[in-house]
């Protein structure tokens, strides 16, 4: 019923930019903050930003605070992430996941989660 895919991954190199998509169907988009987290090979998964579903609110991880910038548009439910400025160590699947409501940024702590798309940073 709900599904969430994520799009936009590819190869770019170091200094580029991508923009990731996460359409979402099967549930009421405006009602959940969205995240988005990534994964490297024999990385645990790690949290990215989130976007809070009524005010908009955003929060980032330190790392990428200044070069992605998470944003939404509730009248088409898709979620985008931003990346500028990118680094090989940005190279990782990364994920959307949604929660409602919002009480962690913990990968755990998520309701629902896309299959990922990869993103690969060459140097």
């Amino acid at each position: 019923q709900v599904q969430l895919v994520e799009s936009g991954g590819g190869l770019v190199q170091a200094g580029g930019s991508l923009r990731l998509s996460c359409a979402a169907s099967g549930l009421t988009f405006s009602r959940y903050t969205m995240f988005w987290f990534r994964q490297a090979p024999g990385k645990e998964r790690e949290f990215v930003a989130l976007i809070t579903g009524s005010t908009y609110s955003t929060d980032y991880a330190d790392s990428m605070k200044g070069r992605f910038t998470i944003s939404r548009d509730n009248a088409k439910n898709t979620v985008y992430l931003q990346m500028n400025s990118l680094k090989p160590e940005d190279t990782a699947v990364y994920y959307c996941a949604a929660d409602s409501p919002y009480t962690t940024r913990h990968p755990d702590g998520m309701d629902y989660w896309g299959k990922g798309t990869l993103v690969t940073v060459s140097s």
